[in-house]
């Protein structure tokens, strides 16, 4: 080996032992291999950040923005209603969304289908009162294990059938992945369902924080228009429940209505009575799409072009709302906000909330003109709450956001534009629409995964560059010479998963797939079997969270380290290779 393949090795190394040690936070590790790399002369000056610009970079960066706008817009809401219960065990919840998943990956590029998926499965575990991160490393392996089905999948599916075209002619079609990608998914999918999920570390229960979260008195109206005109209010039980909403009365010309309030029919103006924490307020909202009670102070607010914002208030005893009311302390016409509900330990609110007396230590919910928050809370000298970025879910825009990003993974899939330029198209639109506010663009960005692929690409570039891979792709030729077919196709497979582990899928496809060719013309046999290795085993990247944009994405939003991925990654891996063996000599006979 040269210098700079040992320094190359020996860094790859040192970054994968720290990680797996844990005690140092990965984007830290990543970037101080990177400038090592550098310092040592094996990554060239110029190309230190070129990972920062990367598609892979991009399009995980992308991802997490649009993922932003589908919850702002309510297309998460509304999948939650129609797919999602959060009453399942978590068994029959991973089966069901790593089966929506896996489908939804063949047909899309399977970064997408996670980018669409993460947000449902992060709402399910929030109001299931469990951690996202019992669930979504089975939803991102069930889309990693999806897109193997098709050619439009994933993006090794894409580069195996162009180098077939370069090399032999003619590419791989459609669904010439199926049987094999087909088999090799399901097996996979099962073993996601069955056991794998079993094999996650416990984790702390951060997910149920809505137990923790004030319960809000609040009041909805029922639009004009409302589907819901001439229905009992009891028949909005099954609604409520499934958001975690308490109907406790209704509100009908100003007057509070008990007891025959369960059996009224409802009236366009009628105002219903909630117990509620504000995610789930919101998430009501949306699902019935009920209007806030002060409908015509919130139409100003969100006609006035730079967005609304909610905020949390502590009133203190020297608060100006202090024995007040919010309509006679002007708070609507003097500073522009809504009060949406009131928190008082528990206790009733027996009038309408805007004319309720605000008590010291009452917590409210308002809604208030973008970055107005500060200098509303001191004018009413009160205290704010730690932001929890709360946000108002703008459902009158969720078609629209959906046919935009349907609309943009449709065209990227069938080759019309780049996916990088496909997703920031979507960005941009959203940004426009104000379906994610322009101050908030840059916060839904996770920024240590960010530098941790930022800083890994260069590395793994420069691997490549100095003969690293070449130097793997030597020796595998040399161990598996007078061995049987299946022996080299099992080597083959074993690895270009453990390059597809380390390096970007995509690089390792472009090495791996001519090793492959190289070894059929050896042995005399068909190249296809060979490349549908490759094509399988590029796309098995489960043991670390930089193998494969999906296993970066879920890094952060699950709370993982980096050794959690091969509990459920490396079983998984020996049972795709066991199962596509058979399937590759049968299907694509030597």
């Amino acid at each position: 080996m040269s210098q700079d393949q040992i320094i190359l090795f020996s860094l790859f190394g040192a970054v994968f032992a720290l990680l797996l040690w844990g005690r140092f936070r990965y984007d830290i590790v990543a970037f101080s291999a990177l400038v090592a790399g550098v310092m040592l002369g094996v990554v060239p000056e110029k190309e230190a950040f070129s990972g920062f610009g990367h598609p892979a970079t991009l399009v995980v960066a992308l991802v997490l923005v649009v993922s932003a706008g589908l919850v702002r817009s309510g297309a998460v809401f509304l999948i939650t209603r129609t797919l999602v219960d959060a009453s399942r065990s978590l068994g029959a919840h991973i089966t069901l969304m790593g089966a929506v998943g896996g489908i939804l990956s063949a047909f899309m590029n399977n970064v997408a289908a996670l980018a669409l998926l993460m947000p449902v499965d992060i709402q399910t575990a929030r109001k299931a009162g469990r951690s996202p991160g019992l669930s979504l490393m089975p939803l991102s392996f069930a889309t990693i294990l999806g897109g193997m089905v098709t050619l439009i999948g994933t993006p090794p599916n894409i580069i195996i059938a162009a180098i077939r075209e370069e090399s032999l002619g003619a590419p791989f079609k459609m669904f010439d992945f199926a049987p094999v990608g087909g088999i090799a998914a399901i097996a996979g999918l099962t073993f996601v369902a069955l056991v794998g999920w079993r094999l996650i570390p416990a984790r702390d229960d951060k997910g149920s924080a809505a137990e923790d979260l004030s319960q809000y008195i609040a009041e909805l109206t029922v639009p004009d228009d409302s589907k819901h005109i001439g229905k009992r209010l009891a028949e909005l039980d099954k609604d409520a429940e499934k958001t975690d909403v308490a109907v406790i009365g209704l509100i009908r010309d100003g007057k509070r209505r008990y007891g025959q309030a369960r059996n009224a029919t409802l009236r366009a103006g009628d105002t219903l009575v909630l117990e509620a924490t504000p995610d789930a307020l919101d998430e009501f909202r949306t699902a019935l799409d009920l209007a806030l009670s002060d409908t015509e102070r919130t139409e100003r607010l969100t006609a006035g072009g730079d967005g609304v914002e909610v905020i949390e208030i502590v009133v203190t005893e020297t608060s100006r709302l202090v024995d007040r009311t919010a309509e006679t302390v002007g708070l609507a016409w003097r500073q522009n906000a809504v009060l949406m509900g009131i928190s008082r330990n528990g206790q009733a609110v027996k009038n309408q909330i805007r004319k309720t007396p605000i008590r010291t230590g009452d917590i409210l919910l308002l809604l208030v003109p973008r970055d107005t928050g500060p200098d509303v809370t001191v004018w009413l000298g009160c205290l704010p709450l730690a932001d929890r970025g709360l946000a108002v879910t703008e459902n009158s825009k969720v078609w629209m956001a959906i046919g935009m990003f349907a609309g943009a993974v449709a065209a990227a899939s069938f080759g019309l534009i780049y996916l990088p330029i496909a997703l920031g198209l979507v960005v941009v639109a959203y940004v426009l629409t104000k379906i994610v506010p322009l101050s908030e663009l840059y916060t839904h960005i996770e920024w240590p995964v960010i530098v941790l692929l930022g800083s890994m690409i260069p590395l793994g570039a420069a691997l490549e560059a100095s003969g690293g891979t070449e130097l793997i792709s030597g020796k595998l030729i040399g161990w598996t010479e007078g061995l049987p077919a299946w022996v080299i196709l099992t080597v083959l497979m074993i690895v270009t998963m453990t390059l597809s582990d380390v390096l970007n899928n995509t690089a390792t496809t472009i090495v791996a797939a001519p090793v492959g060719i190289q070894m059929a013309q050896t042995l005399d046999v068909s190249p296809d079997p060979f490349l549908m290795a490759v094509a399988v085993a590029a796309s098995s990247a489960f043991l670390t969270p930089i193998g494969h944009k999906n296993n970066t994405l879920i890094l952060s939003a699950g709370q993982y380290s980096f050794g959690d991925y091969w509990r459920m990654g490396l079983p998984l891996e020996i049972i795709i290779v066991c199962v596509s063996i058979p399937s590759i000599l049968y299907f694509w006979p030597l």
